[in-house]
């Protein structure tokens, strides 16, 4: 099956600028196009990306959920793989995804490890190996075979934050949700930004509030006076 990699942007061009070369180099002949789902970034992000040769795609959408409904409306590839710009999934990324799918799961995500040596992020790292929603995230990026996304209905464009854990709460609905082995490394920089505490008690507060169905734009209202974001 072929897999088609689409990562969503917003003034990405410095995390770019490592993650596409280490994509393309580890890579193998089952990875097909790696979009870059663009929201009008001021930086260099476009520059980065069509100098890696890659598809890129200004959306003019200022929504993570949109820009990647957008690439996976114009992938070809049966498997969908998407990244955060600040995430670097393992070198086995094509292989663990390929052996996923001959288990016959339709989707599934990694664990978490934090580009840190704190021990506080270390716990919270922990706890991504256990199949519960609370542990999941987009930082671990997801593949998703494309008839089940679709069938799912995509990311839900009303929702600018947790649409993923939208997505995925669906899927494990109908299907078992595949935790494969290995962790992506993850950027800390809204920890840098803010504090531990500022930002688990923001998703602590965040997520339960999804959980119980309050509206996505009232989510997004919340996250932002709740932590300061690095590109905000």
């Amino acid at each position: 099956m072929q897999i088609d990699i689409i990562i969503p942007t917003y003034n990405e061009a410095e995390n770019l600028t490592k993650l596409l070369p280490y994509l393309k180099k580890y890579s193998n002949k089952s990875i097909g196009h790696i979009f870059i789902a663009d929201s009008g970034s001021t930086d260099n992000t476009e520059v980065v990306a069509r100098s890696n040769d890659v598809t890129y795609i200004n959306t003019g959408l200022k929504c993570r959920a949109q820009q990647m409904n957008v690439a996976a409306k114009l992938s070809q590839a049966q498997v969908l793989y998407f990244i955060h710009a600040d995430t670097q999934p393992p070198v086995t990324f094509a292989s663990d995804i390929e052996s996923a799918l001959q288990e016959g799961f339709k989707i599934g995500s990694y664990k978490t490890k934090f580009d840190s040596d704190s021990k506080l992020l270390k716990l919270n790292a922990y706890f991504t190996k256990f199949d519960m929603m609370v542990s999941r995230g987009g930082d671990q990026t997801l593949f998703i075979l494309k008839d089940f996304f679709e069938a799912l209905g995509a990311y839900r464009p009303d929702y600018p934050v947790m649409e993923e854990y939208d997505l995925i709460r669906k899927a494990k609905k109908m299907n078992p949700f595949k935790i494969m082995d290995g962790a992506c490394l993850v950027s800390t920089r809204k920890y840098d930004e803010n504090s531990y505490v500022r930002v688990n008690f923001a998703n602590f507060i965040v997520f339960n509030a999804w959980r119980i169905g309050v509206h996505p734009q009232t989510l997004l209202l919340w996250y932002k006076k709740l932590i300061k974001h690095p590109k905000a």
